[in-house]
């Protein structure tokens, strides 16, 4: 099972589970605003350790279009496949002030995955 490092902990993870929902399970209230659509970009993650080398052409359209690319990856549009280590989840339940983190994402990455090399993407 492939480990997550995040807010100081360290957890085994089912191997394909969405990011954001990884991170929601390790402690971390994170955002998705949108339900994990690749939308609203407040499950903005940097990482520390082992950025996955492909994204999706929703995950980069959206850190495009907000001037993101490259600073930062959408949590939404990941899956674990590989240990990684997040340096910073941008925004959560208690430092937004919000009341919840959004909808529940679906276990699945949505809209329909499809992952490209970041290269290709020009990311």
């Amino acid at each position: 099972m492939p480990r997550l490092s995040v807010a100081g902990k360290t957890v085994e993870v089912p191997a394909e589970k969405r990011l954001v929902l990884a991170i929601e399970e390790a402690g971390v209230e994170i955002g998705h605003r949108c339900g994990g659509f690749a939308r609203c970009t407040t499950c903005r993650v940097r990482f520390a350790e082992g950025e996955p080398e492909t994204m999706t052409r929703a995950e980069h359209a959206r850190l495009a279009e907000r001037g993101l690319l490259g600073q930062y990856r959408l949590a939404c549009q990941i899956v674990c496949d590989h240990d990684m280590a997040i340096a910073e989840v941008a925004m959560t339940r208690e430092n937004q002030g919000w009341t919840d983190t959004g909808p529940a994402p679906e276990p699945t990455v949505t809209p329909e995955a499809v992952w490209v090399p970041r290269a290709e993407l020009g990311a």
